[in-house]
Order: structure tokens, then C-alpha cells, then sequence
């Protein structure tokens, strides 16, 4: 299989996740690619297994009596809904340094002035969209370089142990991990293949968690409102001014943690604050919430005699947490990915996840689960791209890890 192409019909499936939905997958049409992904896992001679809830699970017989790790590969079907996924036209472009239009009519230009990081792939192929969608490389490119590296792996004939491999739903909504079968599943390990630019190695992510504020308000003439009056929409105002206003997504960078307003809607009797809570460090993470929490409380404080109760309510959930504490005292794991990265060329980085995978919930299940590179920029963006060339290196890189 050509690791290109294979990812071309891939992306062509749209999978976008649906938070608000309640079921698994939460959209039906991730059904299709984990059928697709079925049919091609049973083409290559893999024992594989579909469950109710379109989670794809499959073995590779190890061809070997040497005692080796079971060693899982895992990918998700899922893409973001921060862009539209359909309909998605693909194609791959030469980069020779120069703005790549995507969309003339619409003058949607990919260009190093705005992403800087282009100019390494300069003499390199990379797979774009007309700018109108997401392309799916998060994480369709990790579902295909897993897929095409069985069949290099088989095809070498190189003596490897039992591989397992899980394509999931619903990752992007943070729900990938909610129904994997961690013990039927039954690697010793495994590795998401789920990251960025070539090279990336994974093992420290966000602890995060997830905040709802619903404020009740009381509408009136405003008039005659003088202490009777309490807006809603205003009060959420004065929650989000008490927060850190330097410890937002658009000023932190690295190990800096945030809170980040998802979602703000309201009026004078009903208003709504959604934010996401990310830090990697443990005691900063639970400072943040304490932060958050204060905020809704010093306001409660404020309009509670006008309000004649607390108008304010936050429901606060963990969501997961830094998976570096699993993989500690299992470092080998890492070590393993980069050597095998070093043998096929590629110097590996290893750089803290700025957001979380289903590595991480895995991880604390009892599956030691870095997060491994994939070749795609840009992710959750219509400027999203994939480079060939790396997607082909990282085939290489699975086969090497693998046997």
C-alpha cells in the first residue's frame, strides 16, 4: 500500500464527533471509516474485531517463538469540529517555499508569513484542502502509516511478537478512551500514533478538566431596577474578570497552563460560561480550579442578597490527567520509540502535549501509552496539511518499533 493514497481515501470519509451527542460513537458516520479500516485490516490477514460501539480491534500473530512485548498501535477515526469535514478536497502540492492558494475565489492562502514552521518542508509534497475544511490528518495520516506498516511488516518478513492494534471514536469530543477494552485489548504496551511534525515523542500531557457555570438571573424594567436587577450576562462578565487574564491559550506556550472560555452565551435572566482547565504540573492544575471556583463565589457573594440565593452555579469535572506519572518507572517504552526513530533518520523531540490523547486515560487504565508523531501541521484548522515524505518515514518508524 502507498501510505498517500491510502490516506487520500481515508480523509475522504468525513467523521467529524458531536459533543452534544450522548451516544458512541457520538456521529454515526464513523461508522464507515471503521468499517473501511475493517475490511483492510482482514485483507492483510489480521484477526480482527468490531464492537458495538465502532471501536476497530485487531491482532498480527507474532512470527516468532522468541519471548517479545505485545506491543498496540492506536489511532482515532474522529476529526474535530472546529472546521467543517465535508466536503473534503484533498491534494497534494510541491512546496517550493511559496504560498500554496487553496481557495482562489475565496483567497484562502497557506503561507509562511502566517506559519512559519512551513518553511522546513520547502522541497517536500504536502497534502492540503481548497481551504473550505479540516483535512483529517488528525488522525486519519496516524490511521494510515499504522495500516500501511502492517503490510510492510508482514511483507518483510522480519521476525516481530504479537501486535495489536485499535482505531477508536470519538477522541476529539475526549470520549476515545471511555469504552476501550484495556484487558481484551491485552499489549503490554502501546503507542498513539496521534502527534505532530516528524520527530515528536510524547509522554507528558495537560492534567485538564472541564467547567460549566450556569448564572440565573432577574430581568426587570431597567427603570426601576435599582437593587432588583440582576443580569446574568453580566455577571458572567465579572466571573471571567476575575481570572488570570495572562493565563489564556493566546499568552501561554510549553509547560504554562490556562484557562480557556469555550463557549459564553446569555442574557439578563440566563447566561452560561463553558471553560477548560489545563496545566501540567498537578498542584498548579489544582490551584487553577480553586481560582475558577473563588471567582463564582466572591460573585454569588456580591449578588446574593439581591438575588436572594446564590445566582451562580459551577459543575467542575476532571477530565485526565499528565500521563507522565504512568510512564515514570517505564521510560523504556520512550526509549524504544526514539531509537527507533534514530535508525531511520530522524532525531526525535520530545515535547509536552499541550492538550491530552487517549494515551493518557490509558495510561492510568493499566496501558502505558506514549504519543508518537505523524507528519501534520496545522491540526483542528482549514490550514491543516500532511507532508509525504514523513508520513513514509513514519511507516518506518512503526515497523522498526515493532520488530
Amino acid at each position: 500500500m502507498n501510505v498517500k493514497e491510502l490516506f487520500l481515501d481515508y480523509v475522504s470519509y468525513p467523521t467529524m464527533s458531536i459533543e452534544a451527542s450522548e451516544n458512541c460513537p457520538s456521529s454515526d458516520k464513523q461508522w464507515e471509516l471503521a468499517k473501511r479500516l475493517y475490511r483492510d485490516l482482514r485483507a492483510l490477514g489480521l484477526e480482527v474485531f468490531c464492537d458495538e460501539h465502532c471501536y476497530v480491534y485487531a491482532t498480527l500473530a507474532a512470527n516468532t517463538d522468541e519471548a517479545r512485548p505485545v506491543i498496540g498501535l492506536i489511532a482515532h477515526m474522529d476529526t474535530s469540529d472546529a472546521c467543517a469535514d465535508a466536503p473534503i478536497r484533498a491534494r497534494e502540492v510541491y512546496y517550493d517555499g511559496t504560498d500554496i492558494v487553496l481557495h482562489p475565489e475565496q483567497n484562502i492562502v497557506l503561507s509562511e508569513r502566517d506559519y512559519p514552521g512551513m518553511a522546513k518542508y520547502r522541497g517536500k509534497h504536502l497534502i492540503v484542502t481548497d481551504g473550505t475544511t479540516l483535512l483529517g490528518a488528525d488522525d486519519k495520516a496516524g490511521c494510515a502509516e499504522i495500516v500501511c506498516a502492517l503490510e510492510r511488516l508482514i511483507a518483510s518478513g522480519k521476525p516481530h511478537g504479537v501486535v495489536k492494534v485499535a482505531f477508536t471514536p470519538d477522541e476529539e469530543i475526549g470520549r476515545g478512551a471511555d469504552l476501550f477494552d484495556v484487558a481484551g485489548f491485552g499489549a503490554d504496551f502501546a503507542y498513539t500514533v496521534d502527534g505532530g511534525s516528524l520527530g515528536g515523542i510524547e509522554y507528558e500531557n495537560f492534567n485538564a478538566a472541564g467547567a460549566e457555570i450556569v448564572i440565573t438571573g432577574r430581568s426587570i424594567h431597567p427603570g426601576d431596577s435599582k437593587n432588583k436587577m440582576v443580569n446574568a450576562a453580566l455577571l458572567a462578565c465579572e466571573i471571567n474578570a476575575l481570572l488570570p487574564a495572562e493565563q489564556i491559550p493566546a499568552c501561554t506556550e510549553g509547560y504554562e497552563g490556562f484557562f480557556h472560555l469555550t463557549d459564553l452565551s446569555g442574557d439578563c435572566e440566563h447566561a452560561e460560561l463553558r471553560y477548560i482547565i489545563r496545566d501540567h504540573d498537578k498542584t498548579l492544575f489544582e490551584e487553577k480550579k480553586q481560582v475558577l471556583a473563588a471567582a463564582v463565589e466572591a460573585v454569588n457573594a456580591k449578588w446574593r442578597a439581591i438575588a436572594g440565593s446564590d445566582p451562580c452555579e459551577l459543575v467542575m469535572r476532571d477530565s485526565y490527567y499528565n500521563m507522565k506519572e504512568m510512564l515514570a518507572d517505564k521510560m523504556f517504552i520512550v526509549e524504544r520509540a526514539a531509537e527507533a526513530m534514530r535508525a531511520n533518520g530522524v532525531e526525535p523531540e520530545f515535547v509536552p502535549i499541550r492538550g491530552g490523547t487517549d494515551g493518557a486515560r490509558l495510561s492510568f487504565e493499566g496501558l502505558p501509552c506514549p504519543n508518537l508523531s505523524t507528519g501534520g501541521e496545522n491540526y483542528h484548522s482549514r490550514f491543516e496539511y500532511a507532508c509525504v515524505e514523513d508520513m513514509e518515514t513514519m511507516v518506518d518508524v512503526l515497523c522498526t518499533i515493532l520488530s
